[in-house]
């Protein structure tokens, strides 16, 4: 009798049920089993990218001085939007109005209520938290240069100022640009005083406020090429401006006529104090600061010059190029600046602007600009220094402009420094010669 093959339990190609579902089994197990190694992998790589980009992001912030006031204002949102369940709470405060109308902004009156023990001191150690609605920088110093445009730049804030809603306050006082230790103290601390944002201006040779554990305000200044800016200085301190001789003639009683109409020319080939130095040593005191040694012509007061430009100084511009200085303060300070443009192109600016130029002036003999420039050679490195960082700053930014060539060419400057004698010695300096040299300047 034959035996079904199909039947025969030693078959290799049937199998049970029973083997059926125990294979079933195996593999399942061996899948379940592979996917906690696959997750925990894809789990470690999201908490590594997430705590890199955790320490970047806190790197980042600590770098930009943020860090310390998030820190601030989780604490003081924990502290006192959770205990209060997000209900609304009004808070009696006073409303200060400047003077000007140019600010206002509420404080709220701190908490009277004694901490608790356990309790969080933050409020009571510190304070409210600073507002944020601040634009940065708020606190801004142009500590201007004399017969740089400043007068321009002036008349131009002060219609920014009504417009954008921001404190300007333009010192009157402009004959004492070098300041005691205590003298700069006070100013400093008035300065800060002021309501932000405000925007500070006066002749005044740069204060480092830091030094006296102030928070640094923000500088910007315009110069202008050093020879022009001493002509304009020169028959503008005898013959004033569009705005009538007569007013200036007033205003400089004590001029004799001798000195009134002494000959640029005469006034500089005689070395006359007025034409040498350390009278012409003038723009750069304004960025060296208030050390004795900055009003001495030398390299230490120009690479000290140079150095505050570079850590203290949003932009100095050159007078040369001024539409382009007002475009770069309007990209930089648009809270300050928006607009100036469209004001500084209007007739109605123009007819005020065209009053600021000087009259009488005239050009000295190329003899006279040879013995000036040799005399103003440091003035020149810095006035060139100055040039080829605004021209950085503008490429940066992608500012593409016509620039206006300066009043003398390079190379007739390069001409000048090789032709140029050394200047007469001054037989005796006299004590008078070390005045500021704004002291001599009338301004309006």
């Amino acid at each position: 009798m034959m035996k079904n093959s199909s039947g025969s339990p030693l078959h290799s190609n049937h199998q049970t049920p029973n083997h059926i579902r125990e294979r079933h089994k195996s593999r399942k197990s061996g899948f379940f089993s592979a996917l906690p190694l696959r997750a925990s992998l894809r789990g470690y790589g999201f908490c590594m990218a997430a705590l890199f980009l955790f320490c970047f992001g806190s790197l980042f912030y600590q770098l930009n001085g943020g860090a310390p006031q998030i820190l601030q204002d989780i604490r003081h949102y924990l502290g006192v939007s959770w205990k209060n369940h997000w209900s609304v709470k009004m808070v009696t405060g006073r409303l200060f109005v400047h003077k000007d109308r140019v600010e206002r902004h509420l404080v709220s009156c701190p908490h009277a209520h004694k901490a608790r023990q356990g309790e969080s001191t933050y409020l009571d150690d510190h304070g409210h938290p600073v507002p944020r609605a601040l634009p940065f920088p708020s606190q801004v110093v142009y500590n201007r240069v004399g017969k740089c445009g400043s007068r321009t730049v002036v008349i131009l804030l002060r219609l920014l100022a009504e417009k954008h809603q921001f404190n300007l306050v333009s010192s009157d006082i402009h004959n004492k640009t070098r300041l005691t230790k205590h003298e700069q103290v006070d100013l400093m601390k008035n300065i800060s005083k002021i309501p932000q944002p405000f925007l500070y201006t006066r002749h005044v040779h740069f204060l480092n406020f830091t030094r006296f554990r102030i928070n640094q305000p923000v500088y910007i200044n315009i110069i202008r090429d050093p020879i022009n800016r001493f002509l304009s200085n020169y028959f503008f301190r005898r013959f004033g401006d569009w705005r009538g001789e007569q007013n200036h003639l007033i205003r400089t009683p004590g001029m004799k006529d001798d000195e009134r109409y002494l000959d640029i020319n005469v006034c500089i080939l005689e070395n006359y104090p007025e034409c040498s130095n350390p009278r012409v040593f003038y723009i750069i005191p304004y960025f060296c600061g208030q050390h004795p040694q900055c009003r001495e012509p030398g390299v230490w007061a120009l690479e000290r010059a140079k150095q505050n430009v570079l850590e203290n100084y949003l932009l100095v511009g050159i007078l040369e190029e001024l539409e382009d200085v007002l475009l770069m303060l309007e990209r930089l300070l648009p809270h300050y600046f928006s607009g100036v443009l469209d004001i500084y192109k209007s007739p109605e600016y123009k007819k005020v602007g065209n009053l600021t130029g000087t009259v009488r002036k005239h050009t000295p003999t190329l003899e006279a600009l040879q013995v000036l420039y040799h005399r103003m050679r440091y003035e020149y490195d810095f006035y060139n220094f100055i040039r080829d960082q605004f021209h950085l700053t503008k490429k940066k930014i992608g500012l593409k402009s016509a620039s206006q060539p300066p009043a003398y060419s390079s190379a007739f400057l390069r001409e000048l420094t090789l032709r140029t004698p050394k200047p007469l010695d001054e037989d005796e300096e006299l004590e008078s010669d070390l005045e500021d040299a704004n002291s001599w300047l009338v301004h309006p």
